[in-house]
This record gives structure tokens, C-alpha cells and sequence, in this order.
């Protein structure tokens, strides 16, 4: 029966000995490889016991431990920025052949994802946003107070059926005070009826001028702020005199106060609740954006830029794989007969040693990116500012003699 050769104690790396090949092409990881090799090797007790594994086990252990070290590396960097990258372009879907990465890119931050989470807010704000407002209008009738906006829903004809929508404004408010003085509310409201006792020209007079001299040359201007004044007791007369227009709108029932004396339309605006309410708006959305975590523009890390606290980590996280691998081949036999004795395997502790290995370099990994952190590296150099000032309180100030 054939027997599989395992380790020799040398080896020679090649481009095409790991499984992806991801950074065959790199010099310093070719140089690295056969350290790396004989390196977990000899960690595992050769040459003084024999190590069930190849070379190409160990290129295959190396490979994979500077993938982790560039998923995390990078997967730091997305959680970190990834309210930035957030409907960004991705450059371009296929990550294989494209260039366009954010590798070796220093991520700025910026206001704009802020910004767009704010849009819903400027839209019920009306001053924004993606939600479009729509116009509509009713016409109201002379002495009727009530309208039913389901009637007035079901003749529109830019509304398709099922569509729910919102009134956001009606426009039926008192007319605004300055022009109570220059038109008077009789001729300028004439569809609300006028209204005894309120504003009208031959009370408070016309064109800005009131009653102290007509127009032309013998026109007398006054200042601003006696117009102002003079305003401001209009609206006290209106609110204690005149009619409170208003409006209510219950349960798709409209209802006007006062009662219309006249014909004329009521406008309003209204959204539809399926457009506030739809989650992929313009511009934010296609398939070049980067709409989750997997399509952030990060490749596998360039081995030969690692440096060298990284490059020990990936060591340490090769040997530990390159354990657990060993405990797999080992378990596949509790015992090996010699003769006049049994040979008892560790696939046991070789696994647990792996597992605990793995475990505690993943989090020694993740603990050390948390303290690069923007609010780590804050609040950090907000501790420095602190304590540089205290220490330069404690220094004696000269004392000056002219």
C-alpha cells in the first residue's frame, strides 16, 4: 500500500500551491511561505515527532490566516464608516477584475447619509425631501358647511384605485391683515361674505396712506412702524370681532367655518402614504450602489503592506489553524500500534489548543481596531489635552524683573 509522504522539513513555495491564490504573485509572501512552513512546524514538536502534514498544507493554513486578518482588518473599517459608504457607488459590481476599491483610501467622513435619513423630516416639514405633494381643490357651495373627501377621492383623476392619501394643507385661512388696509376685506374676500364691523377702505383708508391726504404730491408717507401698529390692531379687531375662519377635517369630513356665502373652489395639498412610505426612492437605489455591507469596496489585502505587528498575528493564527488541521488527521486514528506498545494520539489537545489559539487572537484583533476607533482616538487625545494641561500648570512661571 502506497503511503502519503507528509513533512520533510523543507519546502518550496510556488505560485499555484494555495487554494484561491490570492496572493501567490506576492514576493514577500513567497519569501514567507517556507518560514512560515517550517515555522508551525517546528512549534508542533518536529523534528522530534513526526507532523501528518504537507507543505501545501501549510501554504493552504497561510493563505487562509491572511485572509481573516484582511476580513477583519476591513470588515473594521465598513462598521466604522459604513453611514458614509451608504449609497456611494460600489465602482463597479465585479470585485474580481475591478480596480476601484477603497484598499488603500483614507475614508473622510460626511454629513451626506445625514442628510438623507433627514429627508422624511423636511418632507412632513415641507421643506424637502423625496414625498411629492400633490394639489387638489374642491369646489364649495353657498351655504353648505360639510364636504365628503371620499366623493371628491373617487371622481379625481390622479389618484388610481386603493391609492390612501394624506391632506397636509388646506388653504382656508383668514386673509392676512396688511391687506385689510390697502383693499379693504369687502373687496378683497368678496366669496366669504365680507363681514360687518371689519376692515374696509372708508374706515382705515387705502393705499398705505390712510385717510391723511390722497395720492400724488399731496400724498403724506408715514413711517413703517406706523403701519405695523396699525396692523397689529387690525388683528386684534378681526380676533374679537370678526369671524374665526377655520376649518375641521374628521373622518374624511370637511368642515367649513364660516359658511360659504358664495360659490368658489377650496384648495388643498395631499401626498400619497404609498410614496412616503416606500422604502428604495431615487437616487438610492440600482446595483452599483452600496446598499448592505458585502458590496463596500474592499478587496484581499496586499501581504507585502502588512506590517510586521500584523504579519506576527497572521504567524500565530497560521499555526493555530495549522493544529486544528493536524487534529483533523489525527482523528482519524485514536491509536497507532508500535510494535510491542500503542502510540496514543493528541487530536484532543491539539484541537482544543486550536480552538482556544483562534478564539483569543480573533478577539485580541477586534480589541486592538475598537482603540483605533474615531471616538477612541477622540476621547484619547481628549485625555492628553487634559493631563498636557495639568502638567504645565504645575511648572513655576518666571518672574519677571524690569
Amino acid at each position: 500500500m502506497a503511503t502519503t509522504p507528509i513533512w520533510t522539513g523543507t519546502s518550496s513555495f510556488a505560485p499555484g500551491q494555495t487554494p484561491f491564490g490570492f496572493y501567490d504573485n506576492d514576493a514577500q509572501f513567497q519569501a514567507d511561505a517556507n518560514k512560515v512552513a517550517a515555522f508551525c512546524a517546528n512549534r508542533m514538536g518536529y523534528p522530534l515527532v513526526d507532523v501528518e502534514l504537507q507543505s501545501g498544507s501549510f501554504f493552504t493554513v497561510f493563505e487562509e490566516a491572511v485572509t481573516t486578518y484582511g476580513n477583519e482588518m476591513y470588515l473594521f473599517q465598513v462598521r466604522n464608516n459604513f453611514l458614509t459608504f451608504e449609497g456611494n457607488t460600489t465602482g463597479s459590481v465585479n470585485y474580481a477584475t475591478s480596480s476601484f476599491n477603497y484598499n488603500n483610501s483614507v475614508i473622510t467622513p460626511n454629513l451626506g447619509n445625514i442628510v438623507r435619513l433627514a429627508e422624511d423630516y423636511a418632507s412632513e416639514a415641507e421643506v424637502g425631501g423625496y414625498t411629492t405633494y400633490y394639489s387638489g381643490s374642491i369646489q364649495l357651495t353657498a351655504s353648505v358647511q360639510t364636504y365628503n373627501m371620499n366623493t371628491w377621492a373617487s371622481l379625481s383623476a390622479s389618484l388610481s384605485a386603493g391609492d390612501s392619501i394624506e391632506i397636509k394643507n388646506i388653504f382656508f385661512t383668514p386673509p392676512p391683515e396688511s391687506l385689510y388696509s390697502v383693499y379693504g376685506f369687502d373687496n378683497y374676500y368678496p366669496q366669504l361674505g365680507g363681514a360687518a364691523g371689519l376692515a374696509s377702505p372708508g374706515l382705515f383708508g387705502g393705499a398705505g396712506y390712510g385717510a391723511y391726504g390722497g395720492l400724488g404730491n399731496m400724498a403724506t408717507l408715514y413711517p413703517v412702524y406706523w403701519d405695523l401698529e396699525r396692523i397689529n390692531e387690525l388683528k386684534a379687531s378681526n380676533q374679537v370681532r370678526g369671524r374665526g375662519f377655520s376649518f375641521e377635517l374628521i373622518n374624511n369630513q370637511l368642515r367649513i367655518f364660516p359658511v360659504p356665502t358664495i360659490n368658489f373652489p377650496l384648495f388643498f395639498n395631499y401626498i400619497k402614504r404609498s410614496e412616503r412610505g416606500n422604502p428604495i426612492v431615487t437616487p438610492y437605489s440600482g446595483s452599483n450602489l452600496i446598499s448592505d455591507m458585502s458590496k463596500v469596496p474592499y478587496n484581499n489585502p496586499v501581504y507585502s503592506f502588512i506590517n510586521a505587528p500584523g504579519r506576527y498575528w497572521i504567524f500565530e493564527y497560521t499555526l493555530a489553524l495549522a493544529k486544528e488541521l493536524l487534529g483533523y488527521v489525527r482523528g482519524k486514528y485514536g491509536t497507532v500500534p508500535i510494535p510491542g506498545a500503542e502510540v496514543t494520539l493528541n487530536q484532543a489537545e491539539l484541537l482544543s489548543a486550536a480552538t482556544a489559539e483562534k478564539t483569543a487572537l480573533i478577539e485580541k484583533l477586534r480589541t486592538d481596531l475598537d482603540e483605533v476607533t474615531r471616538q477612541k482616538q477622540l476621547e484619547r487625545r481628549a485625555a492628553e489635552n487634559v493631563a498636557m494641561k495639568t502638567t504645565l500648570n504645575e511648572v513655576p512661571l518666571p518672574i519677571y524683573i524690569g
